[in-house]
């Protein structure tokens, strides 16, 4: 017999749904955010690239040009640049005003499934089925050389912060690091037993996240090449997305099952299982602050949440190099782990509405019975004997410790 469900009120730290935008015809695939905050940009299988404004007043941008669906947006670091990539193989570059003018960069020679800028906006790296990852020099939108080594299509690609090294991942199940210099793997790791969907640098560049269709999210550290942290979804659905948050400290990813979830990688738990979208949710972006995140949706929303649950950590030093008031005022305190929160809702007008929750062994989370909320990890979940050492000797390493070193 599974535990009572347990009852309890939104609490002040739990996320919450601030606004959700609708305008595109078909899923939403990609979001991205504007350095300035002051907008969000989104693809979609509509074959649109769109750009909201958070200002009222001010309306959203549609932009078209693709000849198919788009799998991936990103938003330049340093210009005011919007790369895209598309199904019809090509990755278009758009300057985000209302003439939405572009510029098409032709290599691929199959669907382009992922964009992504390095932190300093001086290069581009894009992923696609014709099982290559490929690297354009900016701003003089160049072609540089391609990657090669995957036996199958390249879902994913990410430029190191230190702009030296390259990860891209894919459905040979593999996640592969490369040297940028000498364009060649020096890192291939295993595991996943189904195609990679995202990879991403961790925010210091030590470590490398990876999320699977198998719905398995793996963490690898570069330094010792060996395997940090592993966890499984429970719901078995696929791994759409991720996104780190600046602190280096909480990673959020995007779910076949509707779900959004935030993983609290310190401690190598759970926190917070989000309910929202009404389908599939295909991607997830932080603000460069972290103090919002972004989801797209198959249900053709894109919604913005407060992260909230990250008010403990003022004062913290980025692992980044964004310019944080904090960091520039020189400001540094320790981070501790937050509590576990009191399981809530959290979503815009339904807030005050408890959700009933059940708690799930070696504290993974089933969602609500119904509608939109917002589910932090439940504490004392029931374990059985001895699976909870078993899990912290084979399943986790709390990357604090690991960033010390």
């Amino acid at each position: 017999m599974p535990p009572p469900a347990v009852m309890a009120m939104a609490q002040p730290d739990d996320p919450t749904l601030e606004r959700s935008f609708r305008g595109h015809k078909d899923a939403v695939t990609s979001v991205a955010f504007n350095t300035n905050l002051k907008q969000l940009i989104s693809g979609s299988l509509d074959n649109c690239v769109m750009v909201w404004n958070f200002k009222p007043q001010l309306r959203a941008f549609r932009f078209a040009g693709h000849k198919a669906a788009v799998y991936s947006v990103a938003f330049s670091p340093t210009h005011s640049l919007i790369a895209s990539g598309s199904k019809d193989k090509t990755v278009r570059l758009w300057q985000p005003t209302v003439e939405g003018r572009s510029t098409i960069l032709k290599a691929h020679t199959g669907t382009v499934r992922a964009v992504n800028f390095s932190q300093d906006g001086s290069s581009l790296i894009t992923a696609s089925d014709d099982k290559t990852a490929k690297l354009w020099s900016l701003p003089t939108q160049r072609f540089l050389f391609t990657l090669s080594g995957h036996s199958n299509w390249v879902r994913a690609a990410q430029i190191s912060p230190d702009g030296r090294l390259a990860v891209t991942g894919g459905d040979d199940k593999t996640v592969k690091v490369w040297d940028l210099s000498s364009r060649k793997v020096i890192r291939s790791y295993e595991g996943h037993g189904s195609s990679v969907a995202t990879v991403l640098f961790h925010p210091d560049g030590t470590c490398i996240a990876s999320g699977s269709g198998d719905g398995s999210l793996k963490l690898w550290d570069l330094r010792s090449d060996t395997l940090l942290q592993h966890y499984g979804n429970p719901s078995g659905a696929a791994i759409t997305g991720a996104a780190w948050h600046p602190s280096g400290n909480f990673l959020l990813t995007s779910s076949l099952d509707t779900t959004l979830k935030v993983w609290d990688m310190r401690e190598g738990q759970l926190f917070y299982t989000l309910r929202g979208h009404e389908g599939a949710s295909m991607g997830v972006a932080f603000s460069p602050a972290g103090d919002y995140f972004a989801s797209a949706g198959a249900d053709e929303q894109v919604m913005v949440w407060k992260t909230n649950f990250d008010r403990q950590l003022e004062g913290y030093t980025l692992a980044t190099s964004f310019n944080h008031p904090a960091a520039a005022a020189g400001a540094a305190v320790d981070i501790q782990p937050p509590a576990p929160a009191a399981v809530g809702t959290g979503g815009g007008s339904s807030r005050s509405r408890p959700v009933s929750v059940m708690q799930a062994a070696g504290g993974r989370q089933v969602g609500p019975k119904g509608g939109s909320g917002v589910l932090p990890q439940a504490a004392g979940a029931a374990v059985a004997p001895g699976q909870q050492q078993q899990q912290q000797r084979g399943q986790f390493v709390p990357l604090d410790g690991v960033l010390k070193q």
